[in-house]
Parts: structure tokens; sequence; C-alpha cells
């Protein structure tokens, strides 16, 4: 039966596109690409990284028989790298450190970010600076590659050195101890692995230190935070050109001229998008014929529309302009990371000596997630805004109140139906959620491990609550989506563009207009997928396209 499993995983990774990784050339969004779908890409090492890989191993050899101390390799971990042990007892010593850190609660990570943790892990290593053999960096890819993954418990790591306790499961796998996850199922890993056809490692001095101090956990959440907020931005930008139709706004707010005078890469971006999704609309501003008629005697009379739209929608490119900006550099910043050495120590073959520091600080990805997660929160409090002004029946411009079907009075229906009320109530409590977690979780640095981890990151916590935080805004847009979509029912479908009336009719595609009160879970449900696949952005992007 093994064989059998074995031969058709060797099948299907041969009909498999592959990514090639160096440690120097992979992006957040490669890391993306192989980490999700049916279509990922076969991961495999760059040949160019063996020699280098093999070069660091034989001066790890040559300092061990010279009886040379080195940390983690003839010496204890952490605080007790005093005490010095014999490099007969080096392979001993890496078993031991998988099993004290296999100590992980919480929930499993999401698979996608398992996957993305294990590619990180393996580019990393493949720079060569480690001093860990290929084949063991090949067995890694090649339980991705096959789907046995480690599950991760979310919860244990303080983000230096590194994320020890989470990248434990990841030695575990590879060395055939523990669990593992193979097709969705848990079970021993020795017989995940055996499934497939492949050895478990016996790992050699520094290799399980080397799999468990790096930053690959943390970067992992954030590869994927980052490419889901991005989809987020452009889905803020959709609303707020739907939202301006449906509400009868005044395009012009998103005139050229306006963003060229603060040119914010960013509000730049998203002014110009706004515009396409709008078709382009002509130089026309509501409130001109207003100011050129005559007032009264009295010198003052009300305007039928107003001149200018609520913070909201005006105002609207430079909130998700934020955004954007800060996807930008956050992206630089991740990128590096996952192009780095960062477990220690380090082997400088050039100059022939091993070198301790401290490149396993994931001070940058924290910094970076506490941004991101700030910036995203405060798209969702924007959508959440546009929703009461779409849904409120005192600033929706003659939309219906929570946006109900149209009844006649002598209906039973009329007064029966509540409409998106409880929907406003769902995304103002999810944007809440997400306010609440842009606490800065790098300010809460600790110090542990006997003092010796005095000075630590909480760069992981920043990159899962990052990542929960752009799940909380993607909800949020989906509901918004829903009531615009309603609203554009109700106020008539010609006021949208050619985008807008794609992304529409996407909508649509799963979810109905509510002609009475429904359950709308399951809608939300839909329509987030459609943002977080991206399919809503390539339906809008290709009606542009057309135009």
């Amino acid at each position: 039966m093994h064989g059998s499993t074995a031969a058709q995983s060797d099948a299907l990774e041969a009909r498999k596109t592959e990514l090639t990784i160096d440690g120097h050339t992979l992006t957040v969004g490669d890391v993306v690409s192989a980490a999700r779908g049916e279509d990922a890409p076969r991961v495999v090492l760059s040949e160019d990284t063996v020699r280098r890989m093999l070069m660091s191993i034989e001066l790890k050899g040559q300092v061990i028989e010279a009886g040379v101390p080195v940390y983690g390799v003839t010496s204890g971990f952490g605080d007790s790298n005093t005490r010095q042990i014999s490099g007969k007892k080096a392979e001993d010593l890496q078993k031991n450190l998988i099993r004290f850190l296999s100590c992980g609660i919480g929930p499993t990570a999401p698979e996608d970010v398992i996957r993305a943790t294990m590619i990180i892990r393996a580019n990393c290593l493949a720079r060569g600076y480690s001093a860990v053999r290929p084949e063991v960096v090949e067995l890694l890819l090649e339980c991705l590659n096959r789907d046995v993954l480690p599950p991760i418990p979310e919860r244990g790591s303080v983000g230096a050195s590194g994320d020890l306790v989470p990248l434990s499961y990841v030695a575990s796998v590879v060395t055939g101890t523990g669990r593992a996850l193979h097709e969705g199922v848990e079970k021993p890993s020795a017989e995940a692995l055996a499934a497939v056809g492949l050895e478990p490692a016996v790992l050699e001095a520094k290799e399980g230190l080397a799999l468990v101090n790096g930053t690959s956990f943390m970067s992992g959440f954030a590869a994927t935070a980052l490419h889901d907020a991005g989809e987020l931005a452009f889905t803020a930008d959709l609303c707020t050109a739907l939202a301006s139709q449906v509400l009868q706004g005044n395009p012009m707010h998103f005139a050229p001229f306006i963003f060229e005078q603060k040119p914010h890469s960013g509000t730049i971006r998203s002014a110009h998008t706004i515009r396409e999704l709008l078709g382009d609309p002509e130089d026309r501003d509501p409130g001109v014929a207003q100011r050129d008629a005559s007032l009264s005697e009295a010198g003052f009379r009300e305007l039928e529309e107003p001149i200018q739209d609520r913070y909201s929608i005006r105002c609207a490119p430079h909130v998700t302009g934020v955004l954007r900006d800060t996807l930008d550099w956050a992206t630089n910043w991740v990128d590096i990371e996952i192009n780095s050495s960062n477990d220690n120590p380090l082997f400088d073959v050039g100059a022939g000596v091993v070198r301790n520091g401290g490149n396993f600080y994931g001070g940058h990805v924290g910094q970076a997630m506490d941004a991101l997660k700030t910036a995203a929160a405060s798209v969702a409090d924007l959508l959440d805004r546009q929703l009461e002004l779409v849904v409120d029946e005192k600033f929706n411009n003659g939309l219906t109140p929570n946006l109900i079907p149209r009844f006649e009075e002598d209906s039973w229906d009329a007064g029966m139906h509540h409409g998106f009320k409880g929907m406003q109530i769902a995304a103002s409590g999810l944007t809440a959620e997400a306010l609440k977690n842009t606490m800065p979780a790098t300010s809460f640095s600790r110090s542990t491990e006997a003092h010796n981890q005095d000075k630590v990151s909480m760069a992981t916590i920043a990159a899962r609550d990052a990542r929960t935080v752009v799940e909380l805004v993607r909800q949020v847009a989906a509901i918004h989506l829903l009531a615009l979509a309603q609203a554009a029912d109700l106020r008539g479908t010609e006021v949208l563009s050619a985008p807008t009336k794609a992304a529409y009719d996407l909508v649509r595609s799963v979810s109905p207009t509510m002609e009475g009160d429904r359950p709308l879970e399951g809608d939300i449900q839909r329509v987030a997928s459609l943002i977080a696949t991206g399919a809503l952005r390539s339906a809008a992007e290709a009606a542009v396209m057309a135009a």
C-alpha cells in the first residue's frame, strides 16, 4: 500500500511546474503561490546552493575535530552555552533540542502558513551558511511537495531566538518523530513519511538548531497576510467606487489634480483605481450649477445636493493609500527576511571561523506586521462608515431604510422586514475586533529563558495578529459588497460602470438579490472567498481593460 501511494505521489510531482529556491531570490508572491492551491509548483533546491552548503559543512567538521567550543554544536543552548560537550554527543544534542522545544499550544496553524513556513525555512538554509546538509533541506522540500506537513501550534514563540517552539515541529517531521498531517489526516510522522516513500533524517551536529532557530514561522504568517491585504486594498477601492455610484456622490473627489498636490504613491494609486472603476467620469461637479443660480432676497437657500461627500467617501484614497504604501515597504522587508540566514551560529567559510550573532531576531517582521494590521484595520473602519451611509435612510439619498425591498403600503410585507440591519451590526462587531487587535505586539518584549533572551521581538504574535485582522477586514468588505449590490438593485444598475457592473454580477452569481429577510452568513462567506481568491479583482480589472 505504501509503495502504491508513493508511486502515485511521484507521478503527481512529475506533472507540476517547479519553483527553484537558492536563498536569494524568493519573493512573497512565490511563497504564496507555492503554499496555496492545487496547481502549486513543486519546490526544489538550486544546484548552485549545494556547493555553498557543503563548504560550511566542511568548516563545521574542522572546528569540531579541533575541539573548538561551538554554540549549539558542542555546547548547550541558550544560557547553557557555557557547558561544553564532546563532539561525540553532538547528534544526540540535536535530538534533545527538538524534544524539549515541542511544547507549542493553541490551534494548529492554517495549512497555507505551514507550507509557507517550510518553503521559507528551506530557502534560508539554502543560502549555505548554516552547516546543514543539502539532503536535509531536500527532505524538507519533499515533505512539502508530497503533502507531509507538521501540525504547528500557533502559540509559544517570542520571536527571538526566532520561532524555536513552532519550528521544532518542522524538525520533528523531518526526523520522523512526533506527528504529521498527511492529506489532511494527522498520523505519526514516520508513518506519513513511509506512505510517500521518504526516509526520516538523522540530524548531524548543528542541523537541529538550524531547523528551529529562525524567523520562518512568523514570516509564513507575514507572507500570506501581505498577499491577502493586497486584495483588500483593491476591494476597498472597489467598494468606494460602488458606494459613490449608489449614493449618487461626486466622482470628482477622485480627480487627478487633487492627488498631484499631495503625491503619496499609495493614495495616487487608490484614486487612479477608483477612477478606472468609475469609468473615468467626466469633470462633473454637482455643486457648480447650484452655485451659479441666484440666491433669494435673504441671500440664503438650501442646496438640493451637497457640494461634497462625507469623509468615508471623499477621503477613501487617503485611507486605502496608507495600506498600499505600507504593503510596499512591508513586503520589501519580508522579502529580505525570507532570503536571509537567520539562525545562529553562522559559518563564515571565507574567514574560516564560526560567527555568533542575532539574525534570528524578528524585529523587522514584527514592525512590518504591527503596521500592516493597523493600516488594514483602518480600512475596515472606513468600509464600516461607508456601510452606515448606504443603509441609513437619513444619508442614503433616497434608498430604502436598511436596504429593504420596496413594498406597497397595503402589502403584508410592509413593515415586516429589516434588511441589512443585522449585517450592519455584524460589520460593526468585526470592525471593532479588528481595531482592538491593532495593539502593537512588539511593544511587549519581555525577558525569558533564564534572562538569556532578555530582549525579544514578539514578531510572531504581531504576524498572527496581522493575519487575523486581514481576515476580519475581508469579512467586513464582503458584508459591504453585499449591501452595495442590494443598493444597486434598488437604485437601478444603470448607475454602475462596466467595471463595477462586472463586480456586481460576480457578487450576484453567489448571492441573489434580497427579496426579504433571510440568513446571510453563507453569502458573506462566498463573497469573502471571491475577495480572497482574487476573482473579484480579476472580473473588475478585465472590464477596465475591455473598456
